[in-house]
């Protein structure tokens, strides 16, 4: 049997909480697993967790500074994966024990701790040429330099005006047909039988079975404040719970 990274029992998955000017939510989150008052061995952040993060453009990683210096702060007593979104990418340069897993090495496969496959995506791969263009092209060295340049040159025009559009955005909204959708995806991770497919990306909060493979989409933390808790039972793999307080 392959040897992949194991999930621990008492880890935590958290997705899209699209942090930004207007809501602190996921702050408050990182908080309480700072002092412990949320006690987990591992911390998975699945994508999107800020409306803007790239690591290379220069407004974000200023105005997030506090979250970066707080997830690494982190890292200290609990090991923490961050699987890159379309909001939030090219991090490895922020982080020293933050282990950044790019959209490239998306899904990444993990064993729970009775052996059950699960494969780990933000959501945002498999989404065609068009979209998996679109996603090198964004994600160039070169490309992300000038957009920096351009966006540092012009009062962070470019940063702002994204951020604004993103403020506008519906991120509660159901998605028709979404496991039709889904169903469609799923054979391009190849999953073994009763494996677990987990996701963000889609905003959701949703869970089904297709043969024999379980899918969940995690819910977008900006939403509800929910998050996943692993219980390797034989009932459950997968808690929802919410932040209180």
């Amino acid at each position: 049997m392959l040897m992949y990274p194991n999930i621990k029992n008492g880890a935590i998955f958290i997705a899209d909480a699209h942090e930004d000017s207007q809501r602190e939510g996921f702050y408050t989150f990182l908080k309480k697993i700072d002092t412990k008052e949320l006690s987990t061995p591992q911390l998975f952040l699945m994508g999107d967790m800020f409306d803007l993060l790239v690591g290379k453009v220069k407004h974000g990683v200023k105005k997030y500074k506090k979250y970066i210096d707080l997830i690494e702060k982190i890292t200290l007593h609990v090991e923490v994966f961050y699987f890159e979104g379309n909001h939030d990418f090219a991090l490895s340069n922020l982080f020293k024990n933050v282990k950044v897993i790019p959209i490239q090495l998306q899904p990444m496969k993990f064993f729970l701790e009775d052996n059950t496959l699960v494969y780990l995506s933000h959501g945002d791969k498999y989404g065609g040429f068009v979209h998996d263009t679109y996603t090198k092209l964004v994600r160039s060295p070169l490309l992300l330099k000038i957009l920096n340049f351009i966006d540092d040159r012009n009062g962070n025009y470019l940063s702002k005006k994204i951020e604004n559009d993103q403020l506008r955005k519906k991120l509660c909204s159901k998605i028709e047909s979404f496991e039709d959708i889904i169903r469609t995806k799923i054979p391009k991770y190849n999953p073994v039988q009763n494996s677990y497919i987990v996701e963000g990306h889609y905003h959701q909060n949703h869970m089904f079975r297709q043969n024999s493979v379980n899918y969940i989409n995690l819910p977008s933390f900006a939403c509800n404040q929910s998050y996943f808790i692993v219980e390797c039972s034989k009932r459950n793999k997968f808690t929802q719970c919410r932040l209180r307080g």
